[in-house]
């Protein structure tokens, strides 16, 4: 009985360890509640909103947003580019990685910045599609 949990939590651990995979909408798509045109259309997601993957099969995606809702997207629609989308009333960005760095620029709830690379130490370097870019505090942004 013993070895057989050892076996069980050795084959359930790697399924436990994987990565959280996002992508980005490449182009405004409808979300399904089910891997199917046939299925009910929920609401179309914009472009350049980052979404966690949860499932992938065939041609389709089921993914979840920055407020928790699943849904199911045609992976057509999807990009290995990665964003961020805010999800403070109000992200400060700043110059370098410290609450006492000068701010570069401020972004309201829901727009989409451009990751640029890891977060580090409660910070992650973003961009603005205009081109600004600086280190966020995690808690502001979702997405990575």
């Amino acid at each position: 009985m013993k070895y057989r949990l050892l076996l069980l939590a050795l084959l359930i651990l790697p399924l436990c360890a994987k990565a959280i995979e996002f992508a980005t909408v490449d182009t405004a798509a409808i979300l399904y509640d089910a891997p199917s045109v046939r299925g009910a259309r929920l609401f179309v997601i914009r472009r350049d909103t980052p979404v966690e993957i949860v499932v992938s099969i065939k041609d389709w995606n089921k993914v979840r947003d920055a407020e928790g809702t699943l849904a199911w997207i045609e992976k057509q629609y999807l990009s290995n580019r990665r964003t961020l989308i805010v999800t403070a009333e109000r992200a400060t960005i700043r110059q370098r990685a410290d609450e006492g760095s000068p701010v570069v620029f401020e972004a309201e709830r829901n727009v989409s910045l451009e990751y640029v690379s890891p977060p580090s130490g409660g910070w992650i370097r973003a961009r603005h599609r205009d081109g600004q870019a600086g280190f966020v505090r995690l808690g502001q942004v979702w997405g990575f």
